[in-house]
């Protein structure tokens, strides 16, 4: 077999199956960083022999005995110098692994859970949980994650790395929390997630709006989660996901340029993806405990998905939900969108006064949204003087190419320019 179709195959296995041939494996050895080392090293093992060999009837089962055998080498090392290691190392034995060893079917939903939680653990930094957490339970290798986050593949590199010494010095077990720690941690679990479809959403920086496998990276994560932990909040972040999702094939133009939302041609929304959204959200309200944070992003983005029009939506009843949103979660960007939805509710004068009471506070410094809402209203007024010399702040500091582009754009359309 040629050496590309052997990388071939390891990559899809490891995508598919990381976080269960990981989680098996931290199970095994009651080490998570071990455990990720020695999956690490069984790819690498793989990636030789199925080019020479082919590939197994089970490749997994052939990953997880790799691992397990590199496992056993790393404890007969620290045996010399670890008494507890030492131990350990001989309660292992060189056996092939039966069926029930490794990958229990018993407990295969809670080694990956287990996983999540990990490698979100709240010990961690944000931008470690967020490597950590694409590398070990979405499957993705560190090039991937540099890319996508625009960052120097060492730089991933040494996050994953501090992630998990951090861990072990922390003495961090593999497991899933008691049940009274689940809400926190699973908490951060969720938000990890968020900021992974945010970023694939609407991208930071780069040369184009949207990282689409980003964003569907992080649809697949919460809908593992939603089947492993099947909580309001989980159900609403999905959904969130789902209906933001779902308008993807009309935000950009065939050139690649952003196309806004009141403006975007609704016929190419995705009414699958609406569809699985709104049964999602049906669920979190179903669970009966309130709609949290996701929840109500959730129903905004289906008062949104369920108008024909941007003339037509609902713009009071979110302006109401933003304002739930601020009281349960407050932030600037909250506030900002919620200026947004007065000035569609009642006139961009509305509006204006709110993003400019925000601007007096400071809130955003350094952010191009702010400047880029308030060019938008100032333009809705008919004030482009004004408009002009806000959106050039925006574009001054965005560090998006297409959306900078279309700033660009949007000053040289207005009149008098």
């Amino acid at each position: 077999m040629r050496s590309n179709e052997a990388r071939a195959a390891v990559e899809a296995v490891w995508r598919s199956e990381s976080a269960r041939i990981v989680g098996a494996l931290a199970r095994y050895t009651g080490d998570f960083s071990l455990a990720e080392d020695v999956a690490q090293e069984a790819v690498a093992e793989a990636l030789v022999s199925w080019s020479v060999n082919g590939i197994p009837a089970e490749p997994v089962g052939w990953l997880l005995t790799a691992g397990r055998r590199r496992a056993i080498d790393a404890f007969r090392r620290r045996a010399t110098r670890d008494e507890k290691y030492a131990l350990l190392a001989n309660d292992l034995t060189d056996e092939e692994p039966g069926a029930d060893s490794l990958f229990n079917p018993e407990a295969i939903d809670d080694d990956v859970l287990a996983l999540m939680f990990i490698a979100c653990h709240p010990v961690l930094s944000r931008e470690a949980r967020i490597a950590l957490t694409l590398r070990v339970v979405g499957g993705m290798g560190t090039e991937e994650i540099a890319k996508a986050f625009l960052v120097p593949v060492p730089t991933i590199q040494a996050r994953i790395t501090r992630a998990k010494k951090t861990l072990s010095a922390a003495h961090i077990p593999f497991m899933v929390p008691e049940l009274p720690d689940i809400p926190e941690r699973l908490g951060s679990v969720l938000h990890v997630v968020y900021l992974i479809f945010t970023e694939g959403a609407f991208a930071s920086g780069g040369d184009s709006w949207m990282r689409a496998e980003l964003a569907s990276e992080a649809q697949r994560l919460a809908r593992v989660l939603v089947r492993l932990a099947p909580e309001p909040e989980a159900y609403g972040l999905l959904a969130l996901m789902e209906l933001t999702a779902a308008r993807f094939p009309a935000r950009l133009d065939p050139a690649g340029n952003p196309i806004l939302l009141e403006d975007q041609d609704r016929r190419r929304w995705d009414q699958a993806s609406i569809r699985r959204g709104r049964a999602a959200l049906a669920t979190s309200v179903a669970l009966g405990r309130g709609l949290g944070a996701y929840g109500l992003q959730a129903t905004i983005a289906e008062c949104h998905a369920l108008a024909s029009t941007a003339a037509e939506t609902d713009w009071q009843r979110i302006v109401i939900l933003y304002e739930a949103l601020g009281r349960l979660a407050p932030s600037p960007v909250v506030d900002l969108n919620h200026a947004v939805a007065v000035a569609m509710a009642t006139g961009p004068a509305a509006g204006l006064d709110l993003v400019d009471a925000l601007a007096s506070r400071g809130a955003l410094n350094g952010s191009h949204l702010l400047p880029t809402v308030r060019g938008e209203l100032l333009t809705r007024l008919g004030r482009f003087g004004e408009a002009k010399e806000a959106l050039g702040l925006a574009m001054d500091l965005c560090s998006n190419a297409a959306e900078r582009s279309a700033l660009e754009r949007k000053i040289a359309e207005l009149p008098g320019q």
